[in-house]
This record gives structure tokens, C-alpha cells and sequence, in this order.
């Protein structure tokens, strides 16, 4: 039935009411934006939340998935900021929102927008050929105490990107110049993949999930993880970097981010729906099923990890010459 006129915005009035009294609710469909084509990992990301969201009745409205590939994700970025205070736009955060304004690639990050939630981990991977003389951790260790230039270390997306800082870490804890790493960027982590396995690198760092089926089919085997504890499925017996002796923790988040100006209900209302979504069974086979680490953390504490982050990349980022911003 049709409701018109008077009684209509009577309703209304009604309806908004009650919902300002319970906190704030969405209104309207629901954007989930990536800055990325379909079909990558933040893709991927993206429509497995709006998956959850929906199947699960999380939301009162409709929510969809849209793609604002290019720019090192500053497209996406601007998108998302052109709605200032709009809890309906919502982005799929990661390390570019810190890595891409100290090295002038954009000028947005973090800090122009709204954290809301880190939704899990996706942990770095050291990995090699299969026929590879290095053999383990320590021999990896040992070759870069020896000889940094020797590791022809391959990457995705560009220099000064979080696998790029993974890779300089290591030598960064050895006491060596991250600088004499011989260092290979590539514009995709499949890409470099595909030189290791044709014996154009000697090492790549990369997501655990890229590495995994290849590590199952023999064709590459991971020397170390740099997870704060092991992963699992084919990597379960690979150790973690604290394990050999070496403090290098370092993975690739994905987060929830809204645009600037949110308020404390909206942020409130968005991360108890996300908390409700990374509780369903679903939620957690996913994970297991990219290797991903299951490791929510909400708002408040998402906005110091942020910070905290933003300063340790910078540090790297400087000692390689790649800082815009100093």
C-alpha cells in the first residue's frame, strides 16, 4: 500500500526519530569502494563483506560493491572523501593509505578519513624457488649478512610499498643498508611470482595466500613468515621470523575506513556490524582459506595502530630515499 501526502511525511518524521533514538542507521544503499579493479584481493575483500552483510540481514538496506581503480588508490580516496560526514560510503583501507602520501605518490592518507575497523591481517611471506640453493630461514639470513646486493628480491606494487618495506626490514634488523638490497618491483604480486619460478629472482615477498598453492604443488617453498605467530594449511610448518631470531612483524591489513567527519554513531553503528560479521562461521573458513589472521581491532585502537604504523614505514621510507614527506 501506497502511503501519500501528510501522513507519508508523518511516517517519516516517525521513522527518523526512532532511529536517531536508537543511534544512527543507514538510510539509503550502502557503498563499499576499491580502489582497485575486480577480481584482486581487495576486491575480493570487499565483496566477501558485503556478502556477509547481506546473506546475514546485518543491514537494513542494500549494499554494493564499487570499483574506482587507479592513481595508487588516490581515485578511490577522493571518491570516498567527496562525502564528508556520509556514513553510507565506506572504503576498503590498506597500507596505501600510508605508504602512498610519504612517498608522493598522493597526497591523501590516512588521517583523511574515518577509521572504523582493522578487519584482519593478510601476513608477509619470504619465499623462494623450490630449487633455490637458499634452504631455510638461516641461510637466507646468512646470504644477506654476506651480501645484500646477491637477494634479488622481487614485490608488488612499487618501491616503497609494504612488501618492499617487508624485504628492508630484514636487512634493517641485521644491521645492514636496506639500501643495498637489490630490490625488483613489480605491478603485480602474480608477476613476481612468475619470475621466481622462472629463475629471474632469487627471493619474493609477498601475501601468504599467493605463495600457498605453489608451495602445495612444489614449485616454491617459504622460508619464513612474518606473522607474530605461524599460519596454517600448507604453510604450518614454516617458521616465523621471531622463531630464527629476528624481530620483523609485518603484513598487509584490510580495513574499513569512512570518509572524514563521521560521527561517534556512525562509527559505533559500522563497527559493531562488522564485529557481528567476523563472528559467523563463514567469516572465519574465509580466513583460513586465504591465510588471512584473524584480527579485528576497532576504532580507537585502529586510529594509534595507524599512527603508530604511519611513523615506522616513514622511518624505512627515509633510510631508502623514497620520502617525499620528511
Amino acid at each position: 500500500m501506497k502511503i501519500a501526502g501528510p501522513v507519508a511525511a508523518l511516517a517519516l518524521a516517525f521513522f527518523c526519530t526512532a532511529a536517531a533514538a536508537q543511534g544512527w542507521i543507514p538510510q539509503k544503499n550502502v557503498e563499499i569502494v576499491v580502489g582497485s579493479a575486480p577480481g584482486g584481493s581487495n576486491d575480493r575483500t570487499a565483496r566477501f563483506v558485503e556478502r556477509m552483510l547481506r546473506e546475514h540481514k546485518l543491514v537494513n538496506t542494500s549494499v554494493t560493491v564499487v570499483n574506482k581503480p587507479g592513481g595508487g588508490s588516490q581515485i578511490s580516496f577522493a571518491y570516498v572523501n567527496q562525502h564528508a560526514g556520509d556514513a553510507h560510503y565506506l572504503l576498503i583501507g590498506t597500507t596505501a593509505l600510508l605508504t602512498s602520501q610519504i612517498t608522493g605518490q598522493g597526497r591523501m592518507y590516512y588521517a583523511d578519513f574515518t577509521p572504523i575497523a582493522s578487519l584482519f591481517n593478510d601476513y608477509t611471506v619470504y619465499a623462494v624457488n623450490a630449487a633455490s640453493p637458499i634452504a631455510s630461514g638461516k641461510d637466507l639470513l646468512a646470504r644477506l649478512r654476506k651480501d645484500p646486493g646477491s637477494v634479488a628480491t622481487g614485490f608488488a606494487t612499487a618501491l616503497g610499498s609494504h612488501q618492499h618495506i617487508a624485504a628492508c626490514l630484514l636487512v634493517k634488523a641485521l644491521g645492514l643498508n636496506a639500501r643495498d638490497l637489490k630490490a625488483v618491483a613489480f605491478k603485480g604480486s602474480a608477476e613476481a611470482v612468475t619470475a621466481l619460478l622462472g629463475g629471474h629472482l632469487d627471493l619474493v615477498t609477498t601475501a601468504a595466500g599467493n605463495a600457498a598453492p605453489h608451495v602445495a604443488a612444489g614449485r616454491m617453498r617459504v622460508l619464513a613468515v612474518g606473522a607474530p605467530r605461524r599460519l596454517g594449511g600448507a604453510l604450518a610448518d614454516v617458521p616465523t621470523w621471531r622463531e630464527l631470531g629476528v624481530d620483523v612483524v609485518i603484513g598487509g591489513w584490510r580495513s574499513i575506513m569512512g570518509p572524514k567527519g563521521l560521527s561517534q554513531a556512525q562509527v559505533a553503528y559500522w563497527e559493531g556490524v562488522l564485529r557481528k560479521a567476523t563472528q559467523v562461521p563463514e567469516w572465519r573458513a574465509d580466513l583460513e582459506k586465504n591465510y588471512w589472521s584473524d584480527d579485528f581491532v576497532p576504532s580507537a585502537q585502529f586510529r594509534k595502530d595507524l599512527e603508530k604504523d604511519y611513523a615506522d614505514m616513514k622511518a624505512v621510507l627515509v633510510d631508502l630515499g623514497l620520502a617525499k614527506q620528511q
